[in-house]
C-alpha cells in the first residue's frame, strides 16, 4: 500500500502529466482548426498517408475512435473527396479506406508542418530530455495498461 508520500507524489505527476499533454495538445489542435480539421479528420488522413490502405476496423484500432465516430469522420473526409470507401473483393462486408489524390496533396502538405508545430511546443525539453521521457512515459503506459481496471462499484 503506498504511504502518503508516494500518493501525494502520485497525485503531483498526475496532475503535471495531464497540465503538460494540454498545454501541447493546445498547439496541436489550434494548428489543426487552422487547417479546417478536427483530430479525428487529421488522424485518419494521417494514418493512410503513413500505412496506405486499411481496412475500417484497422483505422478504427489506430485512431482510437468508437465505431459511429469514426463512420461520421469518414464521411466528412469522403464528402470532401480527401478519402474513398472501396468494397473488398473476397468480404462483401468489409471496406477499404485509402486517400483520393486530393487527400494524399493535401496531408503530404500538411504534415510536415503540423509535425512542426508539435516540435515547438516540445521544443521546451532537448534531444536527452525528449528520450528519456518516451522511455519513461512508455514504460508508465505499459505498467497502467497491464493493471485490471477496477469497474465502478453498483448503486445499491
Amino acid at each position: 500500500m503506498p504511504d502518503a508520500i508516494d500518493r501525494a507524489l502520485d497525485l503531483k505527476l498526475w496532475t503535471v502529466l495531464v497540465r503538460a499533454h494540454a498545454a501541447v495538445e493546445a498547439h496541436a489542435y489550434a494548428d489543426l482548426a487552422r487547417r479546417q480539421f478536427t483530430p479525428g479528420e487529421f488522424g485518419v488522413l494521417e494514418a493512410l498517408y503513413h500505412k496506405g490502405p486499411m481496412l475500417i476496423g484497422e483505422v478504427q484500432r489506430r485512431v482510437l475512435k468508437s465505431s459511429g465516430g469514426l463512420s461520421f469522420v469518414l464521411d466528412k473526409l469522403e464528402g470532401r473527396a480527401l478519402i474513398e470507401r472501396r468494397p473488398v473483393p473476397d468480404d462483401a462486408r468489409a471496406r477499404l479506406v485509402l486517400l483520393t489524390r486530393a487527400g494524399r496533396q493535401l496531408i503530404a502538405a500538411a504534415f510536415p508542418a503540423h509535425a512542426a508545430v508539435i516540435s515547438r511546443a516540445l521544443s521546451g525539453l532537448s534531444l536527452e530530455q525528449k528520450e528519456e521521457a518516451v522511455r519513461l512515459l512508455r514504460t508508465l503506459g505499459h505498467a497502467a495498461a497491464a493493471l485490471a481496471i477496477e469497474p465502478p462499484a453498483r448503486a445499491s
